[in-house]
């Protein structure tokens, strides 16, 4: 007899996208406060041209995909747990992603005007 085994298998995946992602958070974090407190007083102008730099913007990019997929995996693993009907599990994780677009677009957008 075949066991068929249901369930969308996302597990060690999103576990690893989780702690992968963390990671890169933390460490854009880390790298943010001490540049940060490096500069005294963080006025507009220091701001401007940290950002500027090129390595800064893609460093931003980098840590807003990771933020974008982190919260993804998140949002959607309490959505599936919690929302049983399927059609408002599928409305509120495609609003979920929309919004994480909208905000991912919306960085690309201030670091690159």
């Amino acid at each position: 007899m075949r066991r068929l085994v249901v369930g969308a298998h996302y597990g060690l995946r999103d576990w690893l996208a989780q702690r992968i992602t963390a990671v890169i958070m933390a460490v854009y974090s880390v790298i943010l406060i001490f540049i940060l407190f490096s500069r005294t007083p963080i006025t507009y102008d220091a701001w401007r041209d940290l950002f500027s730099q090129g390595w800064m913007r893609v460093a931003t990019l980098l840590f807003a995909f990771s933020f974008a997929w982190h919260a993804w995996v998140g949002v959607r693993d309490i959505i599936m747990d919690y929302i049983k009907p399927a059609g408002l599990r599928l409305t509120l994780e495609v609003l979920v992603l929309l919004t994480i677009a909208a905000y991912v677009g919306w960085t690309i957008q201030i670091l690159w005007r």
